[in-house]
């Protein structure tokens, strides 16, 4: 394959994410095995970015490709309104039995965003439902749950896109960032400022939205389980609902099946994506008690007023299925392990070099946050120089590979970070 041809090609037409209309830096890919792309000029990269953190099996994995040829051969899809199928009730089926207690509705969508919108709409609907107008949403800084409009509305509000759409998004209610770490206790001075919002603002509240102890693409952020021990008390004290968003950290990423888990609590509402399929397929889930689906089916209209096209995918069910089937079957928590500790030694060297303001490690993330934001017309194609693919952001240079890398290739990983970020690469 030509790739210059192909780069040629895509940018007569395509729009890539995060980008202007004529993407700058393309490198065509045109196959991946295990935890290697393989480009159109026959170089191959480690990636270090699990294909923004949904390929924890790595790529072209027999297991998977079997599970959705076996379905694409008896049904690729079939509408959700009125029929249903056996991949996605024994879906539905799984992760009731795995995720935190008490969650045993699960309604199917298209993508993480869309999952993060159900669960919003969830929650209105709720209040709606027991005759009370609430419409509001309270967060934290430094959060980001996806591109949407509700999802934009409860991102950060400085480093999300509120200015941009000012004016259309929701006004929401926002708490500063946990300033207590992971590893740390949370006191009543740093838990004071989301109690006090909490409780000013309890009748109009519809839900606490957060990502359980990982903030993501908002920062990479790690904060202390403790903070959501309390969260969920102050919650059950003021009857507010609580919504968890595992669009990233779930299904193993932080070294625990689910981020809530490091609390050990469970939200209201669960929000899951990106590794549900592995990789595969688009789908998400938004997951709920019996209380308030119960709820919102015995008020008015009596249903969850949403409905996408693509719910509940056979062919995305099928290969979720295999995809969760497969981590439980699988030492995955010696994995993440091993790679923690390949990450911690690993990204070590770079808490030495100039300009890096702090490295941090939990489960399979490893990240160096740098003192000002990277320019990723250097860094990007140095990297790829290097061997790896790592896509940098902002101030971080972060890496989340599959749980199936060796320690070969992990090393690799921090040691092309560690070169490129020296200026040595």
């Amino acid at each position: 394959m030509n790739g210059s041809s192909l780069v040629a090609r895509d940018r007569a037409h395509l729009w890539h994410p995060y980008a202007p209309p004529v993407a700058p830096l393309l490198w065509p890919v045109v196959s991946a095995e295990g935890v290697r792309l393989k480009l159109a000029d026959g170089r191959e990269l480690i990636d270090g970015m699990s294909s923004w953190w949904c390929a924890i099996h790595g790529y072209n994995n027999p297991v998977l490709n079997a599970a959705i040829e076996e379905q694409a051969g008896r049904m690729a899809h079939v509408m959700f309104g009125g029929l249903t199928h056996e991949p996605a009730v024994t879906l539905a089926e799984k992760l009731a039995a795995i995720t935190p207690t008490g969650l045993e509705r699960v309604f199917l969508a298209d993508s993480g965003s869309v999952s993060v919108e159900v669960a919003l709409k969830l929650a209105i609907q709720y209040w709606r439902s027991r005759g009370e107008s609430r419409s509001r949403f309270l967060t934290v800084r430094g959060g980001y749950h996806g591109d949407t409009f509700g999802a934009m509305s409860v991102c950060d509000p400085v480093t999300g896109m509120h200015t941009l759409f000012q004016g259309f998004l929701p006004r929401q209610l926002f708490a500063p960032r946990p300033p207590c770490r992971f590893g740390e206790p949370c006191g009543d001075v740093d838990f004071a400022s989301m109690e006090a919002l909490a409780r000013r603002h309890a009748d109009e509240i519809a839900a606490v939205i957060l990502e359980p102890v990982v903030q993501g693409a908002g920062g990479m952020y790690f904060y202390s389980p403790e903070y959501l021990q309390r969260l969920r008390a102050l919650c059950d004290e003021l009857g507010l609902l609580l919504i968890f968003d595992e669009i990233a950290t779930g299904f193993g990423r932080t070294g625990r099946l689910f981020a809530s888990e490091w609390a050990g609590i469970s939200p209201d509402i669960l929000c899951l994506g990106k590794a549900l399929t592995g990789g595969y397929m688009t789908l998400a889930a938004t997951l709920t008690t019996r209380e308030i689906a119960e709820t919102i089916g015995n008020g008015e209209p009596g249903v969850f007023m949403h409905g996408p096209t693509f719910m509940g995918n056979p062919l995305a069910c099928a290969v979720a299925n295999a995809s969760i089937d497969l981590l439980l079957g699988s030492p995955w928590q010696a994995r993440i392990q091993a790679i923690e500790a390949g990450l911690e030694a690993g990204l070590a060297p770079c808490r030495e070099l100039p300009g890096v303001a702090e490295v941090r490690v939990l489960g399979a993330i490893g990240v160096v946050e740098m003192e000002k934001p990277v320019v990723m017309e250097k860094l990007q194609p140095a990297l790829v120089e290097a061997g790896v693919w790592v896509r940098p952001f902002g101030r971080l240079v972060y890496l989340m590979p599959p749980y199936i890398i060796d320690e070969e290739s992990l090393a690799v990983l921090c040691k092309a970070v560690v070169r490129v970020l020296s200026g040595k690469a």
